[in-house]
């Protein structure tokens, strides 16, 4: 891993401190160096061909194999049941290994198990079996891929580049949200809904591609005896005691708790309480995408000029209050509270995950940032299931309007998670976390100095 620098020319950084995100020296940034560039293509390439079979898959469930709303449904959940079977064990397995080959495997399943797809469809052998065979295991790759991305990224820039790294990231993948389900669209209706995957097999091929070219030294996993148990109950320890990452970890919970709940219940809201067209709901969602943008183009910035933690804090309490916008939306020109109520918050969402995925790659132990990045990943999503059943269930009892004003007011509520914190007495987030087997503070703090930015409120 690189060791930290400050923009002015190589110094190292305050011990216990985050790095400043360092300004870029010309417009392009990040973009004008070979092996993040490579990175990026075949990321957002990868990303865009997901989006596209994310619309794809349930099409060709419902027109090529007529299956009943319950099979979509669980087709649907599939790609995220893996996170909660095997997202501990993929942390650790991800620390033992080195992360290039690990994504390139990964990449190669996902093309060769989507490319089943159209082949059993040409023979006549197409079941929604396979379909929801295929969603898992392509769920299951994307488990280990993501964790290794994660872990990677550090290798190819340096600390006071992660956040613009992360930013540009962001950037790729929310545009790939946006542009994703229109191709998805366009795809079925010019080939047909299982020749449509092919541009998914296509995108996993570029990715491949791109991750082969990168040239790139990369840390060389440590061989450790202990038994796979005890490396997961590790990462686990770390995040449950660690005061700076439980905190952001309880509030990313939190809010995808919140936003699977939106995400359920914002169709039936624009179609049945709103009274929006098929077309026009599709546009009014691809608005909030474009905020996702502008979150990973805003997000440097802030961070610059407000300090990491007082940026995270700043961003969510000045976004988070336009989401009540969104049940104020009516048909006619009230239909913009609900484009600048997603768009603003959306564009929240977005630059505090840049911020909290920067920090977790600076601060935690090189050789546990898999399982860290598992951890907290299968924790984050372990909720967005339950908040779509629970938004499904508040609008079926009371709804679209009422749980929609219930969902953004849950999503206001926490911030409270962070405000409680001692993240609020930050100005940046610290650098760097002692290892778990050195640590001889008492649990559940992080020994370490303190420095004045960290006591500054």
């Amino acid at each position: 891993m690189n060791h930290p620098e400050s923009a002015d020319g190589g110094r190292p950084s305050p011990p216990g401190q985050l790095p400043r995100p360092r300004t870029a020296k010309s417009f392009w940034g990040l973009l004008t160096q070979r092996n993040f560039r490579l990175l990026l293509i075949g990321e957002t390439s990868s990303k865009l061909g997901t989006s596209v079979s994310s619309v794809l898959l349930p099409l060709i469930a419902v027109s090529t194999l007529h299956a009943s709303p319950f099979m979509v449904g669980l087709l649907t959940a599939a790609p995220w049941v893996p996170w909660l079977l095997i997202g501990l064990p993929a942390g650790a397995w991800v620390d033992r290994l080195r992360c290039r080959p690990v994504m390139l495997v990964c990449n190669l399943v996902s093309a060769a198990l989507f490319a089943s797809v159209p082949v059993a469809w040409y023979l006549g052998a197409l079941s929604i079996g396979q379909l929801l065979l295929v969603a898992l295991l392509t769920g299951a790759a994307s488990v280990f891929f993501s964790t290794a991305y994660s872990a990677y990224l550090p290798s190819l820039v340096t600390k006071a580049e992660l956040m613009e790294g992360n930013a540009k990231l962001q950037i790729g993948d929310q545009t790939t949200r946006v542009a994703g389900p229109g191709l998805g669209g366009l795809v079925a209706q010019a080939l047909g809904s299982a020749p449509g995957l092919l541009l998914d097999v296509l995108s996993f091929v570029v990715s491949s591609l791109c991750l082969l070219r990168i040239k790139a030294s990369e840390r060389r996993p440590a061989l450790r005896p202990r038994r796979m148990r005890q490396e997961i109950s590790d990462g686990l320890r770390f995040v449950a005691g660690d005061r700076f990452v439980r905190p952001v970890t309880v509030f990313g919970a939190a809010l995808n708790l919140a936003l699977a709940a939106y995400q359920a219940v914002q169709v039936v809201f624009l179609v049945r309480t709103v009274g929006a067209e098929p077309g026009l709901v599709g546009l009014l969602i691809a608005c909030g995408g474009l905020g996702g943008v502008l979150g990973g183009l805003a997000a440097g910035r802030l961070a610059r000029r407000f300090g990491t933690a007082r940026a995270l804090l700043a961003i969510q309490l000045a976004t988070t209050p336009f989401g009540l916008l969104i049940p104020l939306a009516a048909p006619g020109p009230r239909l913009l509270l609900f484009v600048l109520g997603s768009t603003v918050v959306l564009a929240g969402v977005v630059a505090c995950n840049v911020i909290i995925v920067s920090f977790r790659q600076t601060y935690c132990p090189p050789d546990m940032l898999g399982r860290v990045t598992a951890t907290t990943l299968v924790l984050n999503y372990s909720t967005i299931p339950l908040g779509a059943v629970l938004g499904g269930a508040v609008n079926t009892a009371l709804g679209p309007r009422t749980t929609m004003w219930i969902v953004v007011g849950s999503v206001i509520v926490t911030n409270c998670s962070l405000l409680w914190s001692p993240l609020r007495h930050l100005r940046d987030f610290p650098t760097t976390a002692p290892h778990p087997e050195q640590e001889v503070a008492a649990p559940g703090r992080s020994p370490g100095p303190r420095t004045e930015d960290q006591r500054t409120g």
